[in-house]
Order: C-alpha cells, then sequence, then structure tokens
C-alpha cells in the first residue's frame, strides 16, 4: 500500500498558518499607547513564544540547581536539560558534535572568545585581519583590541551603494598574510546576505581562520555550518525567539583545542595547584563559572519551536512579506531605503526627507509601532550610506500584512506632520 502524498502548503496556507502561530506569543496581545501593538524591532530583539517561556520556568519550579557537579536527582535533571539544549543547537547548525558548542553570553561574547583567542595564539605583527565595511560593532572591535594586542593590522571590505561587498573585493585583498576572515552572514542594518560560503572558502585558501556573525541569520534561514565551510559561528539565543543572555559559538574541535581559556574559574578544570592548573576539553574550558543554565533550557525550546515550524517556510514568508513592505514603502515619496541588495533579508532601514529618524520612531510609537532608530551599532554603514542614522523595521514570523499596512500608514503621519 503506497502513501498519500501530502498536499502541497500553498502560500495562503502558510500565511494562514503564521497568523495562527502569532497566539503563541503572550507579549504581542497588548496595547501599546491605547493602541494594538505593532512589534516590528526583531533585529535588535524577538518575542519568545510559551513553550520557550514555560521551559524556562518549568526549570526554575521543578529542576533548579548547578550542572556537572552533583550527584543529586535536581543537579541530574538540571545537567541533562543543559546538555541536550547542546544537543539540540548542534543539531540545529549541522555541527558534527556537540561538544564544539559553547554556551556564552551571545554573539558579542563568541566573538570576543575568538578574538582573545587568536590574538594570543595566531597573531603576529604583520598578520592581516579582514573584515568588511557592513560589521556590526562586535564584529569589529573586538578584531580592533586583537589587533592592537597583537601587532596585526585591520582591513576593511568595501561596500556599494546599495549595501553589497564590491565585487571580487574580499578576494583581491586576502594576502598571505591574512590570518582572520571575520564576516556577518547578515546584515543587521542593511540586510544583506552574504555569500558567506564562498568567503569561507577563499579564506582557506591562503590558510586564514574563517569565522561567521550569525546573529541576524539564524531566525530566517537554514544554517549549516559545514555546508558553509567556517571555522566559527555566533549566534545569540534573544534574536532567536529565545532568552537574553545566552547564545552559542560553533566552533572546530581543532581550533577549540588551539585557543587558550578565556576566563578562569570553576569547572573549566582538570587539576588545580598552587603552582600550575591544566584545563578542561572543550566546550567546558570555555564556560567557566555557573552557566546560565535557565537560558540555556530556554535556547534549547526556542530553537525546536523554530524547527517544528520549518525555516524554510519562514524563509518563504519572510520574503513574501519582504516583498510587499518594499513595494509599500517604496510608494512613500520622501522616504529612502538603507540597503536594497538583491535577495536580502527581512529588515527594512529608511529615511525620510523630512524627518529624522529619532523623530520618526517616536511619532510611529503613538501610534502603537515600535521599530528601531539610531545607527544600530553599525557606525561606519550610517558614515558609507551619508546619513547620520536610519529607522528600522525588521520582520519575524509573526508579523502580518496588516502591520505592514499600519507601519506605512504610520510613517505618512510622519510626512503630515513635518510638513
Amino acid at each position: 500500500m503506497t502513501e498519500r502524498a501530502q498536499p502541497i502548503e500553498t502560500a495562503a496556507d502558510l500565511r494562514a498558518d503564521m497568523l495562527r502561530l502569532r497566539e503563541e506569543f503572550p507579549a504581542l496581545h497588548q496595547r501599546v499607547r491605547g493602541r494594538p501593538l505593532v512589534y516590528l524591532d526583531n533585529a535588535a530583539t524577538t518575542h519568545k513564544p510559551r513553550v520557550v517561556l514555560e521551559a524556562m520556568t518549568r526549570f526554575y519550579a521543578e529542576d533548579n540547581s548547578n550542572i556537572h557537579r552533583g550527584v543529586h536527582a535536581l543537579s541530574v535533571r538540571a545537567t541533562e536539560a543543559y546538555e541536550q539544549a547542546r544537543s539540540t543547537v548542534a543539531r540545529f547548525l549541522s555541527a558534527p558534535s556537540a561538544s564544539e558548542i559553547v554556551f556564552l553570553r551571545g554573539t558579542t561574547e563568541a566573538i570576543n572568545l575568538i578574538a582573545h583567542g587568536l590574538a594570543h595564539c595566531r597573531l603576529r605583527p604583520g598578520d592581516e585581519v579582514l573584515i568588511t565595511h557592513m560589521e556590526h560593532h562586535s564584529n569589529i572591535v573586538p578584531w580592533q583590541m586583537a589587533c592592537k594586542q597583537s601587532g596585526a593590522t585591520l582591513k576593511v571590505v568595501p561596500i556599494t551603494d546599495n549595501g553589497e561587498l564590491e565585487h571580487g573585493a574580499v578576494e583581491r585583498m586576502l594576502t598571505d598574510r591574512t590570518r582572520v576572515v571575520s564576516v556577518v552572514h547578515v546584515s543587521n542594518s542593511l540586510g544583506t546576505v552574504n555569500p558567506v560560503r564562498e568567503i569561507c572558502a577563499l579564506a582557506h585558501k591562503v590558510g586564514a581562520v574563517a569565522v561567521v556573525d550569525g546573529a541576524q541569520a539564524v531566525a530566517h534561514m537554514a544554517v549549516d555550518v559545514q555546508e558553509i565551510g567556517c571555522d566559527a559561528y555566533a549566534f545569540s539565543g534573544h534574536k532567536l525567539m529565545g532568552p537574553t543572555g545566552v547564545g552559542a559559538l560553533w566552533a572546530r574541535q581543532e581550533l577549540l583545542a588551539e585557543l587558550p581559556p578565556y576566563q578562569g574559574g570553576g569547572d573549566m578544570i582538570e587539576v588545580v595547584t598552587f603552582e600550575k592548573t591544566t584545563y578542561a576539553k572543550a566546550p567546558a574550558k570555555f564556560e567557566a563559572g555557573t552557566p546560565n543554565i535557565s537560558g540555556a533550557v530556554g535556547l534549547g525550546a526556542a530553537v525546536s519551536f523554530i524547527e517544528q515550524v520549518g525555516l524554510d517556510r519562514i524563509h518563504a514568508y519572510d520574503t513574501w512579506l519582504l516583498e510587499r513592505a518594499t513595494e509599500q514603502m517604496q510608494a512613500i515619496p520622501g522616504l529612502r531605503l538603507i540597503g536594497t541588495a538583491p535577495g536580502k533579508a527581512a529588515i527594512l532601514a529608511f529615511t525620510l526627507d523630512t524627518a529624522h529618524p529619532h523623530d520618526i520612531g517616536t511619532i510611529l510609537d503613538m501610534e502603537g509601532v515600535a521599530i528601531r532608530t539610531g545607527h544600530h551599532c553599525t557606525q561606519p554603514v550610517m558614515v558609507r550610506m551619508g546619513v547620520p542614522a536610519t529607522a528600522r523595521a525588521s520582520l519575524s514570523l509573526y508579523n502580518t500584512q496588516e502591520e505592514i499596512d499600519t507601519l506605512c500608514r504610520a510613517v505618512n503621519k510622519v510626512k503630515e506632520v513635518f510638513q
């Protein structure tokens, strides 16, 4: 007996299912300034589904204990929950082993760990670190610090007016002195999706370590670190519908073994004497002290939620919503989109010819619309684009066409006020 083929999901079915998923996010069902909340600040942080909130509450209510140290029942359960979350993240990234997943506070700490470690064990005077002009400050400042410490030189790949890397610039700027290439997967201020697989391959041709900032990518597209071919990949839980204060670094086992510990303390050691300390193997080597156990549990629940929805479906919905939002916003006179690379992610940064971005954000807030304004921790991008700041609407799976309509009406109200 043959199995019946599953019906192909239509675009209308997908939109209807995403609308149903909104019910899983309690924070979305409130009024702000007397109006229904329209939350479009997802690149800064996403809201949390009930399964994440319940997982963290259940941990504190039933399993609260420290990990890796106790033999009593609660400690065993807490340890199992923590390590299960590590395995879940490894599966999510298609990592070869859960032992290559390090839990940290987020992308920022992960990149600092890598930069700090490579400054000690790889970088020397005259070496080069290559980043791009569209990086978040968390993928600029740690490398500046590493270069200052080691005597290496920081080089920056330029970007075009529409927010793409200049064609051929990465390959052209690589030399036999390049030791690190660190690049954002998806730009938080432009929405540009970088060709990270090709960039990592180019980095490896000159023997460089390839690092990818995946903070904005993981909630919108499937990430396979083996297919990308990077040496390290970092992301933050709160961009992925998980809790704040937790994130993950994946790095090749060989790289983790080479890097020195980032911090010292409990649970990252094998033997401590007053004369000498030997360190545990990764990932314990990089998880000194009591970690954010409940945060890791919540992150595991968020990843499982995303997997259940399906990243291919999320990407399809993001694309549909972004196309409609782009079309509507481009029709507003005096509005300029900042970042128009083809195939971009669900981020709409813009300016108005009659109002400062901070004024835009303030008036939109009065209409119940939450966006982000400012430089978005990418000051070099603002300088390159010739603007002091932008207003940024960033989309997630729980946003709707009706919310885009509300956004555009609110932007038109800004124009009315300042005209």
